[in-house]
Parts: structure tokens; C-alpha cells; sequence
């Protein structure tokens, strides 16, 4: 395998998911260019690609979060943009990654709704967790035959 240049050094990159019902990541892409500092912003369909230095990028994660922190989730990219390892336009076809993203990114509502409902109920005295209900024995099958017989008796 041919050794791996980074594009570029030293940089991270994040995706921003959004799974908001009063927000679409074009929207946010508007918000985040607004904070950028020198961060390299792509719209995705899913929300965002950020790529920078580490502290400008979580700069512009706290600012955006911040907008909907129940509704946009934050995920590291495993491989930086362009990397030859990677890169859809040396494998064909979309980034292995991106099947992950649309599994995960089904779930997110799920998450967003338990989170607004920790938020709903941050200072109340948790529900009382119920009892497991007991386990019933199985019927045997020679009791069913004798309570068959009874009855067409």
C-alpha cells in the first residue's frame, strides 16, 4: 500500500447529524458559516462535514449545539477527507461510513425525544420502577389433554 499524505495535517473533522423538527442542516450550514474561523463547512444531507484545527472545530460545535442540543449530535470521522484509503472516488460508490450514518441517523429521534423528556423532567422525583411481573408455569400438555377430556365428558 502507497504511504498516506494527509491533505490536511493536523486537522480533525466531525460530522454534525441533525434530526430537528424546527431546523435543516441547510439552516444550520447558515449558522455555523456565521462562527466558522477558518473551518471548512460541507452540507450534507444529514447535516454537516466540519474540518479544521481541533479547538476552532469545537468552538463551532459548542456555538451550533448550543441552537438545538436536543436534536444535533456530534460524531468524529474516522479517516480525513480525500484519504486515499477512503475516498469514494478511489473505491466507486459512497464511503463505507455513510451506511453507518444512515442506520444511526434512524435512531436519532429516538434520542432527541428521551433527551427532551430528561430536560421535561430534570428536578422531579423519578417514577417508581414497577414490579416484574411473575412468571406463569407453561401448561403441560398431558394437564391440557386431561382438561380436554373432562370437559367432552
Amino acid at each position: 500500500m502507497a504511504e498516506y499524505t494527509p491533505e490536511y495535517a493536523g486537522t480533525v473533522t466531525k460530522y454534525v447529524f441533525v434530526e430537528s423538527p424546527s431546523m435543516t442542516p441547510g439552516e444550520l450550514a447558515l449558522r455555523a458559516y456565521e462562527v466558522s474561523e477558518g473551518v471548512l463547512i460541507k452540507e450534507t444531507c444529514f447535516g454537516l462535514q466540519v474540518t479544521g484545527e481541533a479547538d476552532a472545530v469545537d468552538r463551532l460545535i459548542e456555538v451550533i449545539r448550543s441552537i438545538d442540543p436536543e436534536h444535533i449530535f456530534v460524531k468524529d470521522r474516522g479517516f480525513p477527507p480525500g484519504d486515499s484509503r477512503r475516498c469514494r472516488a478511489n473505491l466507486g460508490g459512497a464511503r463505507p461510513g455513510y451506511l453507518g450514518h444512515e442506520r444511526e441517523f434512524r435512531l436519532l429521534r429516538h434520542i432527541g425525544r428521551g433527551l427532551e423528556e430528561l430536560d421535561r423532567r430534570r428536578g422531579e422525583e423519578p417514577e417508581p420502577v414497577l414490579p416484574a411481573r411473575e412468571k406463569r408455569t407453561k401448561l403441560d400438555i398431558r394437564r391440557l389433554q386431561e382438561l380436554i377430556e373432562s370437559e367432552e365428558s
